[in-house]
């Protein structure tokens, strides 16, 4: 058996036309085009990149972007100026301050600034909190993409046993919580999953993994789930993304793992670009936000 791919790019081109039509009518309707500002600072690579690629979304969608640079040794004090001139700013709906921050800076005291109305990433206490009651404002951009991703492919979560593997606030935590809500942006059938996490003191994590109906890698450890931890015909989500010498590979053995699963997502072209896809549909709720506050 090999898996069938669930192609990340064809679905966030999907779904980006989808945003782009609402936000064509919500513009026409209110006059009003929804913005995004970033913050960069500092000049890591990486993260230059994933900036430039979301500032190259937000145009293909008809969202107004804009992109504040600040250098390495900017002060803590300054970097929250800032943000509290975005949150003060009504022409901003949206706020991303790019991570990692140089060491120096404080990232916790950073995303407790934002406005929990203009906070895309959905990293604000207050929002994470309205998750967790299942009454979510904005949904975390990288879980929300893995709920559509799979949904869009035909796979009904709800009853299955989902085993998330890593325990971060960005994706294991959140990823949780969505799947065990009683209902999702894309219906009940997307969520009220049973869901297991597991980390790195987990004991017997193959015997956990094995026992998964839909099975998410988000540890950051290259090619670390391999074919014996899963169960034959389960679909298999790889959020990690991880250089090696021969290129980008995801938390999965992929091909021998995809011998085994019935579905799995790729890296790159799986998860990667839903991402970005889902930072725009937070932005737009931003927008919407904004005339009702």
């Amino acid at each position: 058996m090999s898996a069938e791919i669930m192609d990340g790019k064809a679905i966030a081109s999907e779904i980006q036309k989808e945003i782009a039509q609402e936000v064509e009518q919500f513009t026409s309707e209110t006059g009003v085009t929804p913005c995004l500002a970033a913050v960069l600072v500092g000049d890591d690579p990486a993260s230059q990149v994933y900036v430039r690629n979301k500032e190259r979304a937000c145009e293909r969608v008809g969202i107004a972007s804009q992109l504040h640079r600040l250098p390495p040794e900017t002060t803590q004090q300054e970097l929250l100026s800032l943000v509290s001139d975005l949150n003060n700013d009504s022409s901003v709906h949206g706020i991303l301050v790019q991570l990692p921050l140089p060491s120096h800076l404080d990232e916790t005291s950073v995303l407790d600034t934002i406005n929990p109305l203009k906070d895309v990433d959905a990293f604000h206490p207050e929002n994470v909190g309205l998750i967790s009651q299942g009454r979510p404002r904005f949904l975390p951009c990288t879980p929300h993409g893995v709920q559509q991703i799979i949904d869009r492919c035909g796979i009904q979560l709800s009853g299955k046993h989902v085993v998330v593997v890593g325990r971060s606030e960005i994706v294991g935590k959140p990823m949780a919580m969505i799947l065990l809500n009683r209902d999702s942006s894309r219906g009940p059938q997307a969520a009220n999953a049973t869901v297991t996490v597991c980390h790195s003191r987990t004991a017997n994590l193959a015997e956990v993994t094995r026992t998964a109906d839909v099975l998410v890698a988000a540890i950051g450890k290259p090619q670390f789930i391999t074919a014996d931890m899963i169960k034959p015909g389960a679909v298999v989500v790889d959020v990690g993304i991880n250089r090696v010498e021969s290129g980008l590979v995801g938390d999965v053995d992929f091909g021998p793992v995809s011998e085994v699963a019935s579905n799995i997502t790729p890296v790159p072209g799986g998860v990667g670009p839903l991402t970005v896809t889902m930072l725009l549909y937070n932005t737009l709720t931003g927008a919407r936000l904004a005339l009702e506050a």
